[in-house]
């Protein structure tokens, strides 16, 4: 609650908070955004689909199959993608993955949630990693190698994709702030759908995750918080 404060317009008073399935029967729409596990996400995801039977059910996963997600939950009609982007309140976009055999009205209430958030709904195939993920992480994993083989500091390629090529955030602060064991997460799914091991998330984030170093949210990453 102390988040929405933070908020232009927010009204701390109109969340309330709940550990309790059963006390979101009456919902029309529940958004799971847990940790980036099809089998944990399909679990939450069937537990809610039996205690709310007529919400529309979406999922916040940057890489997973929502078709394999809706399989997973036995409500393969009103599970669709759902995905925003860090931070939340300043991103435009959402990508929103609609499912084959979606039920009536389920893509206009979705685009119409969106709507109402103040942002720009754009629908994507249900492919690995939707649209900007897919092109994204490619690029930072490279960012990564490059560090490696370039001897450059963190900072320094950083600098350069900052102020040689206009990108707000350089690409390893990106991924501190992504997470590391989210990005190493969308890097095996990238990888298990190419086949290419240049498409997964290079050994270094494998050993820094290892390490407990996450990125911002545990204070060390590629840089310190």
């Amino acid at each position: 609650m102390a988040q929405a404060e933070k908020l232009e317009g927010a009204v701390a008073g109109r969340i309330k908070v709940t550990t309790e399935p059963d006390k979101l029967a009456g919902c029309d729409l529940i958004v799971e955004a847990i940790a980036e596990d099809a089998d944990a996400k399909g679990e939450l995801l069937a537990a809610l689909a039996g205690k709310a039977p007529k919400a529309d059910l979406a999922s916040t996963t940057s890489s997973l199959s929502i078709a394999d997600l809706g399989d997973r939950a036995g409500a393969a009609d009103r599970v669709f993608g759902l995905h925003v982007f860090n931070p939340v309140p300043r991103m435009e976009l959402i990508e929103v993955c609609i499912p084959e055999g979606a039920r009536d009205g389920l893509a206009n209430r979705a685009r119409a949630w969106c709507s109402a958030l103040d942002k720009v709904a754009v629908e994507v195939p249900d492919s690995t990693g939707f649209v900007v993920n897919r092109l994204l992480f490619p690029y930072l994993f490279d960012a990564v190698r490059f560090m490696e083989e370039s001897g450059l500091s963190a900072a320094a390629v950083d600098d350069c994709m900052r102020l040689g090529a206009g990108h707000p955030m350089g690409p390893l602060k990106l991924l501190d702030f992504v997470g590391l064991d989210v990005a190493l997460a969308i890097g095996e799914c990238l990888q298990d759908e190419s086949g290419d091991e240049s498409r997964g998330a290079p050994a270094l984030l494998a050993d820094m995750v290892v390490a407990g170093k996450l990125g911002r949210k545990s204070g060390e990453g590629f840089f310190s918080y």
